[in-house]
């Protein structure tokens, strides 16, 4: 059974950095696809960021290219998002997924393993 931790969310001025990690366990991840979403206050979950665990290629959202990388490592079995220049808009719960196939994707209904969620809030 995959179980996904995350844990990093916490309270940060505008401008500033947060490194959240999502610990995977349950299963070999290597060809699993993993990803980041958010969901704020009154708004539907949106996607952040998707990593390949085995070839590493990445994808973005366009709201946070540029100011996030998301990472995992192996050995650890833990995928990280690390958010630097943070904004106000940022603020939301943030989730660690997994979908147990290839493939870079965006839409919450293509992962079948989530996370509980962190807390992330940014202050102006």
């Amino acid at each position: 059974q995959v179980q996904l931790v995350e844990s990093g969310g916490g309270l940060v001025q505008a401008g500033g950095s947060l490194r959240l990690s999502c610990a995977a366990s349950g299963r070999t991840f290597s060809s699993y696809a993993m990803g980041w979403f958010r969901q704020a206050p009154g708004k539907e979950r949106e996607f952040v960021a998707a990593i390949s665990w085995s070839r590493g290629s990445t994808k973005y959202a366009d709201s946070v290219k540029g100011r996030f990388t998301i990472s995992v490592d192996n050995a650890k079995n833990t995928m990280y998002l690390q958010m630097r220049n943070l904004k106000p808009e940022d603020t939301a719960v943030y989730y660690c997924a997994a979908r147990s196939q290839i493939g870079l994707l965006r839409e919450t209904y293509d992962y079948g393993y989530w996370g509980q969620g962190t807390q992330v809030t940014v202050s102006s």
